[in-house]
C-alpha cells in the first residue's frame, strides 16, 4: 500500500514539475513574441474618400525601437495613413498597432501610442499646471511628475497661460506632456511647422534625449527632411497614396550609388539611366547622379561614390513621372 502512495505521489509530483515547465516556456515564448512582434504592421492598406483613393496598397511595418520618418508631398497621403493608425480613418486591409485594431481598439489603443497631428492646439484659457492636472485625472499612464520634470527642460513655465506662449513654446509644452506617458509609439504629423530653426532643433533634443529609449518608436511626418536625417532610423516615402520607399538609412547607404562628376561626361552618365541627376555645387565638377544599385564598372569609373542624401533620393523618387529627372 505505502509503494502504491508513494508511485502515485511520485507521479503527481511529475506531473505537476513538467506543466510547470511547460507554464514557463509558454510564458517566455510568448515574451520573446511579444518583443518581437512589430509595433505597426500595414498590409495592403488602402484608404477612399469618396472616388479619392488617398492611400494605395501600402505594406510595411515598424519594429520597437525605431525612428521613422514618413516623407511626401502635399496630398500624397501621410496624414491620412496616420490618422488611420490611432483609428481616425478607416482603412481597408489589415493594420494593426501594438497589436490592436486602431477603429475597434482606439480605448485602448491610445493608452499606448500618443498623436500630435498637424493641427495639433492646447486651450487657450488654461495654465500649463490646468493642462498637467486634467491629464493625471483623464490617461492612466500620464506621470505629472515626469511632465514637469520635461518643463523644465523649455522655456514654459508651469503658471504660463497658454494664449501667452508663442508657437514654439506651444510646440514643446505639447510635446513634454506627451512625452509624460508611458507610450509604446509616438505618431507625430508636421510636428514643427511654422517654427523657427532654435525651436525645431530644441524639440527634437526633447524627443531624442527624454522619450527615444531603444524600446519605443517614433513615426514623424514632416517636409524638412535635412534637420531630421541624422536622427532617422528608418524612412517610409509616398508618392500619391502609393509606398515607393520602405527602407533603413543603413540599407538605403548600400542599396543606392550617387556619383559625381565632370559635366564632360554628362552625356554618359545620362546614357546609363540614373534616377536622377543633380547639381551639388557651381563650376564643371559639381553634377552628380543617383543610381539603384551598383552601376556598371565603366559608369562607375566616370565619376566619384559619394553618398546620396535622403532629399536628393525623396526628389528622384517621387517626381511626377512626365517630369524628366534632371534638375540642373
Amino acid at each position: 500500500m505505502n509503494a502504491q502512495s508513494n508511485a502515485q505521489s511520485n507521479a503527481q509530483s511529475n506531473a505537476r514539475s513538467h506543466t510547470q515547465g511547460n507554464t514557463e516556456s509558454d510564458a517566455q515564448a510568448s515574451a520573446q513574441d511579444s518583443v518581437q512582434q512589430p509595433l505597426v504592421l500595414a498590409q495592403h492598406v488602402s484608404i477612399s474618400y469618396g472616388k479619392k483613393r488617398a492611400v494605395d496598397d501600402v505594406s510595411f511595418t515598424i519594429p520597437r525601437g525605431r525612428i521613422v520618418g514618413l516623407l511626401g508631398h502635399n496630398g500624397a497621403g501621410k496624414t491620412t495613413l496616420m490618422k488611420a493608425m490611432v483609428g481616425l480613418a478607416k482603412p481597408e486591409g489589415q493594420l494593426s498597432v501594438l497589436g490592436l485594431n486602431p477603429v475597434q481598439d482606439r480605448v485602448a489603443l491610445l493608452q499606448s501610442a500618443c498623436y500630435i497631428p498637424d493641427v495639433a492646439i492646447l486651450p487657450r484659457w488654461a495654465r500649463v499646471e490646468d493642462l498637467v492636472s486634467i491629464l493625471s485625472g483623464i490617461h492612466p499612464k500620464f506621470s505629472a511628475e515626469r511632465a514637469r520634470a520635461l518643463l523644465k527642460r523649455t522655456s514654459v513655465g508651469l503658471s504660463d497661460k497658454v494664449k501667452s506662449l508663442s508657437k514654439g513654446m506651444v510646440v514643446q509644452a505639447h510635446l513634454a506632456l506627451i512625452a509624460a506617458i508611458d507610450a509604446k509609439l509616438m505618431i507625430l504629423d508636421e510636428p514643427t511647422l511654422g517654427l523657427d530653426v532654435l525651436s525645431r532643433k530644441a524639440f527634437y533634443e526633447m524627443l531624442i534625449d527624454e522619450w527615444c529609449d531603444g524600446e519605443r518608436s517614433v513615426l514623424i511626418s514632416t517636409h524638412q527632411v535635412e534637420e531630421i536625417e541624422t536622427l532617422l532610423s528608418d524612412v517610409l516615402m509616398l508618392n500619391e497614396g502609393k509606398l515607393v520607399l520602405s527602407i533603413s538609412l543603413q540599407d538605403m547607404d548600400k542599396r543606392f550609388v550617387a556619383l559625381s562628376h565632370d559635366a564632360a561626361v554628362a552625356d554618359q552618365m545620362a546614357a546609363a539611366h540614373p534616377l536622377l541627376r543633380y547639381r551639388t555645387g557651381p563650376g564643371p565638377g559639381g553634377n552628380a547622379a543617383i543610381f539603384d544599385g551598383e552601376p556598371p564598372a565603366a559608369v562607375q569609373a566616370l565619376g566619384q561614390r559619394v553618398r546620396p542624401s535622403l532629399v536628393d533620393l525623396f526628389v528622384a523618387l517621387t517626381r511626377k513621372p512626365e517630369l524628366d529627372r534632371t534638375h540642373f
